[in-house]
């Protein structure tokens, strides 16, 4: 058998095109291994190969292409449903194809939430099984379908229904394409045809596709089997749009909650978004986080596991049971207790939760252990849930979750472990005990996440760009992070000295050699609970601020990878490189004076020694910002202590280069803000000049197509890992290249109206979002709407007059009007989903929403330790009854087409 492969693809010089397969005529050596077959250029629409199968394969033939680009990266072709079934009838096979761009619209509707809960099902009523005797298979894909409708095909030949409207060839859903197989024996080419939309209910046709004709070439020879695979129809892509929830499990409030909000809440969340029309629910990471016991905790993004659960999320009762109904009866005047705080009291919640988890334990175990569902919950979680449970009874019988500080196993080996947790090990039910809170935690977020797909709602959850440090994660695989780097973002005008988080960075060479297998494990577990994700800080998989473990503010860090200045580079622009007055502290007696004002004569000796040229330097003891908050953190908090402190931290980032470490004194980066250092002020305004260039020319210029090589490296094979819908969090310092990557990829951006990625601009308009974007008004780490009212009068005032269209003096306090103002421009956007705060929502009510707006607020991104403890302050039951707020709400989406 012969198969001709033809591809419709324009490409430029140095281009070329490849195509892979799971036979060996494609590439196929084994399950791990495939080298892809270059094709050849016909013409500058087409590119072609030939294959000659010796024998039949017994498998469909499954098949995808690839681009080679210019400078050696190959790019893949979205989607993995190209499918040849093979017959004896044929000995002569001839497959057109059209290229699959991963960033067309249309790819976004054949992920699991569209296709499984958000699209209305096709209709049964379709094409007819295929006949006996057929030359040609059309192929087409249709996603934007209404209930009742069907694809058709008429062309300008008998067989194709001579362009009737009345009666057209109605095609079959098969997968993801819509199939027709016809008989075209004796006609003339080329054959000119269109798809169509066919209403099967009221026997009508509704639309022929949009633009020209479609060309059918070739011929119809006895033998030669033709299939002709168009892509998608030509019909508008962009008219499905809906609209979503933001907030926080933890936020939740219910009447049967126990002073957080549970999984079991979710589902009184799906009973009010139901009712109101939306159709996305958006919550915060819900990994475990218990690392010290302590409220710090309650930060959902530095998690002791990417693959565990939260015990915080518990329902007690549901664990519990009619067997352990009268453990629950006790808990209650604690439950009222602590639901009656306006906000989470997470140690309180924790210890209460544990407590009665143990002793619900204790009497389930024997039974638990041998139940069928737990042994297969437990074998399909096996590789991450059993050093998991070990590295919790670790961290709790050494009182520390810092592995390098434990007495024994600190180094993990799976021997080791696999020993420990053994079923004949005396520490066994220990382990075992978070094996039960698992299987819970899993049993009730499914249960909430089939109710929410029951009532046509989906469920979006969130990936840290980030692993803790003492997490499991990196106990288990140590070598797939930078332990000795920091990860952070640079300045903004959230957080002036950026920020730290604290992890380790990611090794990406060292997971590249798997093809970031612990990445798509990672997805593979979202994908248990999730139908979307948001991956929080997507500028990582571009570059992430790297911060040296010795320092601790974010300043202090510079983009990794980048490429670095060399010092060849100062020589050549006739710039003086004084390696010690770049890469040092810059401190004289005017600095001094600068930072210590009356107080430089005493703090002098006890900090600092001279220098070369008169100069002074810290002493050893201070001359990091680690050893600077070491020695610090027992003193006394005297004023001179504090004002030490904070003047030592910031000369520590009085530098304007970063030595890259054994680059033998050749690479540098430069700190971020230079110009705001005296140490930059303090040289000569021609040497400024000539820094300034270089600056500019580092972080704006040199690094945008690195940057893009290095993203296009992971994000295309991560996406294609998984099903979800991917959207991503494109905040903060954005390359240009990023939005590019974002098209190419088909990821979903996000686009806040105060963060306008347009410099230009002081506000983005919703109504100029692009198709595969989120929009919001705000974020878990900003201010809420009325919140920002608030904030900045003149800011205020420019929005009141320039966004909203108002006349005259904005009111001082935001009115529920203008909330519901700000809401209906983010319904009215072109953007795919509209996703609010709850907060937000209630805004738009009087009787409803939070008295004081600062009381909404979820995180202060500028604040290192902050409190995570937000929750609403009505019953979900309440809100659910709220039938006038609920009714203005459902209408708004509904007239915004959502």
């Amino acid at each position: 058998m012969k198969i001709h492969f033809y591809l419709r693809f324009s490409t430029r010089q140095g281009q070329d095109l490849y195509i892979c397969g799971n036979i060996p005529e494609l590439g196929y050596e084994n399950k791990l291994t495939s080298q892809p077959v270059l094709m050849k250029y016909k013409s500058i629409d087409f590119w072609e190969i030939t294959l000659d199968l010796a024998s039949m394969p017994p498998d469909p033939v499954q098949y995808y292409y690839q681009l080679k680009m210019e400078d050696g990266s190959m790019v893949h072709e979205w989607g993995n449903d190209r499918e040849i079934r093979l017959s004896s009838r044929h000995d002569d096979l001839q497959v057109f194809d059209t290229w699959n761009h991963a960033g067309e619209y249309e790819n976004a509707f054949y992920t699991a939430p569209f296709q499984e809960i958000l699209l209305p099902k096709p209709s049964r009523k379709s094409g007819k099984k295929p006949p006996k005797s057929y030359t040609h298979i059309f192929k087409i894909k249709a996603p934007l379908l209404h209930a009742n409708e069907a694809v058709c095909i008429s062309g300008n030949s008998e067989a194709l229904g001579e362009w009737s409207t009345d009666e057209p060839l109605l095609l079959r859903r098969e997968g993801n394409w819509w199939t027709i197989e016809l008989n075209l024996s004796g006609l003339s080419f080329p054959i000119h045809y269109k798809y169509g939309v066919y209403d099967t209910k009221h026997k009508t046709l509704v639309q022929f596709e949009n633009g020209p004709n479609r060309i059918l070439l070739g011929d119809a020879r006895e033998g030669r089997l033709t299939i002709q695979q168009d892509g998608f129809i030509r019909l508008p892509n962009s008219t499905w749009k809906g609209a979503g929830v933001s907030i926080p499990v933890f936020s939740l409030r219910s009447r049967d909650s126990l002073g957080t909000g549970e999984f079991s809440d979710i589902r009184l969340l799906v009973d009010w978004a139901h009712k109101t029309g939306l159709r996305l629910i958006q919550i915060l990471p819900v990994n475990d986080t218990s690392a010290t016991g302590s409220w710090i905790d309650s930060y959902p993004y530095a998690a002791i596991s990417a693959f565990a659960l939260h015990p915080l999320y518990l329902n007690l009762e549901e664990m519990a049971g009619k067997k352990n109904a009268h453990l629950i009866k006790s808990l209650k005047k604690k439950q009222k207790q602590l639901n009656s705080l306006p906000d989470l009291d997470y140690e309180a919640v924790m210890q209460t939760k544990t407590e009665a988890a143990k002793e619900i334990f204790s009497g389930e175990k024997e039974n638990f252990l041998d139940d069928p569902e737990f042994i297969q919950f437990f074998n399909q979680n096996k590789p991450w849930l059993v050093p998991y449970a070990a590295f919790c009874y670790l961290k709790d019988s050494n009182n520390t979750v810092d592995f390098g500080k434990w007495k024994t196993y600190g180094r993990y080996t799976k021997l080791a472990i696999d020993k420990l947790t053994s079923p004949q090990s005396k520490q066994y039910d220990q382990i075992a005990f978070y094996y039960f809170i698992q299987y819970h935690l899993y049993r009730q977020l499914r249960k909430s996440v089939v109710y929410a797909h029951e009532n046509g709602i989906i469920i979006k959850g969130d990936i840290p760009i980030g692993v803790y440090r003492h997490s499991c994660d990196a106990w288990v695989s140590p070598e797939l992070y930078h332990m000795d780097q920091q990860a952070g973002a640079p300045p903004d005008p959230f957080a002036m000295k950026g920020q730290n988080w604290g992890f380790p960075t990611y090794n990406w060479e060292r997971m590249a050699k798997d093809s970031f297998q612990w990445w798509k494990n990672r997805f593979a577990q979202m994908a248990i609970y999730f139908d979307a994700f948001r991956i929080d800080h997507i500028l990582g998989f571009f570059r992430i601020w790297s911060i040296p473990i010795s320092q601790t503010e974010g300043i202090m860090g510079h983009f990794e990878h980048a490429i670095p200045v060399h010092r060849v580079e100062f020589d050549e622009k006739n710039i003086y490189f004084n390696k010690e007055r770049y890469t040092k502290p810059f401190i004289n007696e005017a600095v001094l004076w600068e930072y210590f004002g009356n107080e430089t004569e005493t703090v002098k000796p006890i900090y600092f020694e001279e220098a070369v040229y008169g100069n002074l330097k810290l002493k050893d003891f201070v001359d990091t910002q680690r050893k600077i908050v070491d020695y610090f953190e027992d003193r006394t908090t005297e004023t001179l202590d504090i004002i030490s402190k904070d003047a030592l931290m910031n000369l520590i980032s009085n530098v304007i280069l970063f030595e890259v470490e054994d680059s033998e004194e050749k690479q540098f980066h430069f700190r971020i803000e230079m110009e705001s250092t005296s140490s930059f002020r303090y040289l000569d305004w021609h040497l400024q000049n000539q820094l300034r260039d270089l600056y500019v020319n580092y972080f704006y210029r040199r690094q945008d197509n690195f940057w893009k090589k290095e993203a296009m490296k992971k994000l295309p094979l991560l996406k294609r890992s998984t099903n979800m819908l991917v959207c991503g969090e494109d905040l903060g310092m954005v390359p240009s290249c990023v939005p590019d990557v974002m098209k190419q990829t088909g990821i979903l951006s996000l686009e806040i109206q105060r963060m306008p990625k347009d410099i230009s601009r002081e506000f983005f308009n919703p109504a100029s979002a692009p198709y595969l974007s989120v929009v919001t008004p705000s974020t878990h780490d900003m201010s809420t709407i009325r919140g920002w009212w608030e904030e900045d009068r003149i800011k205020t005032q420019k929005f009141f007059n320039e966004e909203l269209g108002q006349w005259g003096d904005a009111p001082y306090f935001c009115d529920a009007w203008i909330n519901k103002a700000i809401l209906e421009q983010h319904l009215h956007s072109p953007a795919m989903w509209s996703i609010f705060q709850l907060q937000d929502l209630m805004g738009m009510d009087e009787n409803i929403r939070r008295e004081n707006p600062h009381d909404e607020r979820i995180n202060v991104p500028a604040i290192p330790n902050y409190y995570w403890r937000y929750r609403i302050h009505v019953y979900l039951e309440d809100l659910i009854k709220a039938k006038p707020f609920n009714e203005q709400l459902r209408e708004m989406i509904k007239s915004a087409g959502r």
